[in-house]
C-alpha cells in the first residue's frame, strides 16, 4: 500500500554508495551500479513516521536517479511490515523505517520474527517525547487538578490510543501505575481516529508524540497538561514536563529508527548509520524536527542494539504489572 500519494525522493549522492558490500578507496564508489532499482522504505505506522521520513526527504537534494519509495504497512501493530522487511533480501533495498512497538509486540502477541535476532539494527532518527493533552471541555488545567478528577471519577474517564502496546498506550497504564488511578482505555487504529475523537469529545484524554498534536494545541483544539523529559521543549515552551507537574517518576518516550533485514552486510549497516549522523547533525534538520516536538537521536548500530535490549526488558514488565492484553 503506497501512500497517498506515492512517496518518491531521489535519493543523495551522498548515500549513493550506502548499500555496497565493500568499499573500495578512489572512484569504486563511482563505477559501482548501486541503486540499480528503487530502494523501499517500509513504515509500521503513519503520522508520525512518515513526517519524519519527509523531514529527512527534505534533506535530500542531490540524486543518483534511482527512486526511495516510502510505503505504509501498518497491520498488527506494525508487525506486518516487520514481517515483509525480515523476508527480504539483505541486499540494502529494503529497509524498515519503526519505532517503539517493534520490541513491545512480542510481549502482547506471537510475531513470526525475533524483534533483535532477525533484523539488522542501522540507526535511531528521532526521539518522540509523550504529551498529555485533554479535550479543552474537561475542567481542569494542569496535572493535578487531572489526577484529582481522575480519582474521584474512577474509571470514567476514557483515554484513547493508536493502539494497544503502542507507547501512548503504555504512557497511560503507566500514569495509571504510579498515581493509582484507574481510566478507561480505548484502542484505535491509528493516531488519527484517536485524536479526532479527543477533540470532538469522545474522548477526555491522551498521551501522543507531540508531532501528531502540535497543531491541535496551536489552533487550541486540545489542551496539553505535560509532557515527558527532563526540559521543557522551544516548540511548546509554555507546557510543563512531569516532573515539574509534580511527577518527578514518570517517564517514557519512544524512538523511530532504521533496521535492515538480519545478514545484510555489517560494512553496508555502518556506511548507512554514519550518513544517517551526519544528516542529522545538519542544522537545517535539526531545526525542522524540534520544531515538530522532536529530538534528532542519533546511535550507531551498537548503540541502537542496545537500546532495543533496554527497551524490550523494560515495557515486557510493564506489559506484564498492568496485564495488558492485546486488542487487534
Amino acid at each position: 500500500v503506497l501512500l497517498r500519494p506515492p512517496v518518491v525522493m531521489s535519493f543523495p549522492r551522498v548515500l549513493v554508495c550506502l548499500a555496497l558490500p565493500a568499499f573500495a578507496a578512489g572512484s569504486a564508489c563511482a563505477q559501482s551500479a548501486y541503486p540499480a532499482k528503487p530502494i523501499r522504505n517500509v513504515l509500521t505506522y503513519s503520522g508520525g513516521a512518515e513526517a519524519i521520513a519527509r523531514v529527512i526527504g527534505n534533506r535530500i537534494t542531490e540524486s543518483s536517479g534511482q527512486p526511495v519509495v516510502l510505503e505504509a504497512q501498518t497491520g498488527a501493530n506494525g508487525s506486518v511490515g516487520a514481517g515483509t522487511v525480515m523476508r527480504s533480501a539483505p541486499d540494502g533495498y529494503t529497509i524498515l523505517v519503526a519505532g517503539t512497538p517493534h520490541v513491545v509486540n512480542s510481549s502482547l502477541f506471537p510475531t513470526p520474527y525475533d524483534p533483535i535476532r532477525d533484523f539488522a539494527p542501522i540507526a535511531t532518527i528521532a526521539r518522540s517525547r509523550q504529551i498529555l493533552v485533554v479535550n479543552p471541555a474537561l475542567p481542569v488545567a494542569d496535572l493535578k487538578a487531572l489526577l484529582a478528577l481522575a480519582k474521584a471519577k474512577p474509571g470514567q474517564l476514557a483515554y484513547g490510543s493508536s493502539g494497544t502496546g503502542n507507547t501512548n498506550h503504555l504512557a497511560g497504564e503507566l500514569l495509571c501505575n504510579l498515581t493509582g488511578i484507574k481510566m478507561l482505555h480505548i484502542p484505535y487504529k491509528g493516531a488519527g481516529p484517536a485524536t479526532i475523537d479527543l477533540i470532538s469529545g469522545q474522548l477526555q484524554l491522551s498521551f501522543h508524540v507531540t508531532i501528531t498534536v502540535m497543531p491541535h494545541i496551536k489552533s487550541s483544539r486540545l489542551k496539553p497538561i505535560a509532557i515527558t523529559g527532563k526540559t521543557r521543549i522551544a516548540a511548546l515552551p509554555q507546557v510543563p514536563v512531569f516532573a515539574e507537574a509534580g511527577l518527578p517518576e514518570f517517564d517514557i518516550s519512544g524512538w523511530t529508527g532504521m533496521f535492515a533485514p538480519a545478514g545484510t552486510p555489517r560494512d553496508v549497516v555502518e556506511k548507512i548509520s554514519g550518513e544517517m549522523a551526519r544528516m542529522l547533525a545538519a542544522p537545517d534538520v535539526v531545526e525542522r524536527l524540534t520544531s515538530q516536538g522532536l529530538e534528532p537521536l542519533i546511535s550507531s548500530p551498537d548503540q541502537f542494539a542496545a537500546l532495543l535490549k533496554s527497551d524490550m526488558a523494560k515495557f515486557a514488565r510493564l506489559i506484564k504489572d498492568a496485564n495488558i492484553r492485546y486488542e487487534p
